[in-house]
Order: C-alpha cells, then structure tokens, then sequence
C-alpha cells in the first residue's frame, strides 16, 4: 500500500506534469488523429459504463430509466462493475439481470473489490474489449430520462471529436440521508422512476468524471490510462479519481459539449462508497453542504 507522500507525488506527477514538463508520449500511445476517425453509422452502437459500490440506492434509478425509456434507434451495451461484497447491488444485478429490454445488451462484471475501487482498472478494461462506436463512462447515478439517450446518439452522429460532453443535466438540490429519494427499502423494487419537476437546470463546464462520452477507436488504441501502472493497481479502499484528469491529457482532448435533453442526476450528502459515520465521510458531507450553499 502506498503511504500518503506517495499518492500524492502520483497525484502531482501524472495530473500535472503530463503534457507539461513531461512529454504525454512517456505515458501512452499517440490519440488517433481526429480526421482519421471513423463515421458514426445512421444505427450506431453506444456503451454505457458504470461502477457502483454501496450505491445500489442510486443505481437502481439509472437501471429503471433503462426499462422505462429503452433505446429505439441504436444499440446499448450497458456495463456495470461490482463486487460481490455489495450484497444490495448484487441483489440489484440479479433482478435487472432478468429483464430483457429492447436493443439493450447487459454486461454485469463482478470483480474483487479492491479492483472496483480503482475506476481506472475497469474502464480500461472495457474501452481496450469495445466494438461500439462510442463509450459513455459514467457513474452509477446519471438517470438517462426520457429521450436522454436519443439526444446523445442524435449530436454523436454529426459529430468529429475523440471525446463528448452533455452540455448540461438536471439536478436535485443536496438530498439528507433520510429523504424519501435516496432512502428506498432494502428489498429495492423492480422499477422506479423520479418526478423531473424535482430537478434544476444546471450546466456542465467540462469533461469530467462521470460526463465523457468516448470516440470507440480512441478507446480501443488507447485505452484508459492504461500504461500508467498507479492507475491500474488495485487498492483497499476507493480511491478518488484523478485519473480522469490525466485520461483527457493522454488522448488529447478536453471534450466537445454536446447538447442532450433528459440527463438527471439525484445529488446527495452521504456517499455510500466511503465508511458510514467515519471522519472522512463527515468532511466529507460538510464540504459538499458547504459547495451547495455557496451555489444558492
């Protein structure tokens, strides 16, 4: 395990120094070049892919928007990565497992957990193995609403980059642990849906974690951070994602936004993937509450 000085030279030196002092070649293959990508076909084929620990709350939304709201003019691979540790996402997995969607492919991976609490290891995983014309990296909270998926496909299709953005998403205000939302029974129901008119309009700025939409062959010639082995090491216990910053530096592209209709995303205070009640988690929500209010 590394000590703290250590990540945090890891942190400085491939979030940093990459593209700066230090040539981007050192650490991965040159991007394809923009003009030389392929075509997005008229019936393209997208891949969502997420990640969920002890957030079998939230997933269970972004699951339902997918049988609620089906694709109907593309094909969707959905790739989720879990740990079988997670006893309620596991249950969850089970369930959806068993529906059969239109143009919907499931893809559930189980994996130790100290490899899903290292993002980077599966998302490179499935950016090296996809045959779909572009990936979605996203988190286990996006709920993918009515025509959501339809507008992305719609702006890909016209579109000559290596990496996309939703311009903007709708968003809840900051969510206590006990509300009705974001504390639904243990036994999660098959199904569920949210009331849109609990959401706000709010702009995305940039590319970021949960918020890039990947060219397929960028992702098959590069990757996610594949060459960078501290991004590639399992861990024993989740671990932020700066490594999103350094994935944007490697393939040399800050991202196009895009515009996209029905992204909603539930924001809450506690975040499941860290120890209930511990100090970290109380920072934790207090900086979140405080970021929240500064906005209002």
């Amino acid at each position: 395990m590394q000590s703290g000085f250590g990540t945090w030279l890891y942190k400085q030196l491939y979030c940093r120094l990459i593209g700066t002092v230090l040539p981007v070649h050192w650490f991965g293959p040159k991007p394809p070049a923009i003009e030389g990508l392929s075509e997005t076909p008229e019936s393209p084929h997208l891949q969502i892919v997420s990640h969920c620990w002890q957030y079998a709350h939230l997933s269970v939304y972004q699951l339902s928007s997918l049988a609620n709201f089906p694709p109907e003019s593309f094909k969707l691979t959905y790739t989720l990565y879990y740990a079988a540790e997670d006893e309620a996402t596991a249950r969850l997995v089970k369930k959806f497992a068993q529906k059969r969607l239109r143009n919907i492919t499931w893809q559930w991976i189980e994996i130790p957990r100290s490899e899903l609490f290292r993002r980077a290891i599966g998302r490179n995983r499935s950016a090296l193995a996809t045959t779909a014309d572009w990936i979605w990296f996203a988190d286990c909270d996006l709920i993918f609403h009515d025509g959501c998926l339809e507008s992305v496909i719609d702006s890909l299709k016209t579109l000559k980059a290596r990496l996309a953005y939703p311009a903007s998403e709708q968003i809840t205000e900051l969510l206590p642990a006990e509300h009705p939302i974001v504390n639904l029974p243990t036994d999660l129901p098959q199904v569920v849906d949210i009331d849109p008119s609990m959401f706000r309009h709010n702009p995305i700025e940039k590319a970021k974690g949960a918020f890039q939409i990947v060219h397929g062959d960028v992702a098959r010639h590069c990757g996610y951070c594949k060459d960078l082995s501290h991004y590639q090491t399992p861990t024993d216990r989740w671990r932020k994602t700066f490594e999103d910053t350094a994935f944007r530096k490697l393939i040399a592209d800050e991202g196009t936004p895009i515009p996209v209709t029905g992204l909603h995303r539930i924001r809450h205070q506690v975040k499941g993937r860290y120890a209930k009640d511990s100090i970290v988690s109380d920072v934790r929500k207090n900086l979140r509450q405080l970021e929240d209010n500064r906005h209002n």
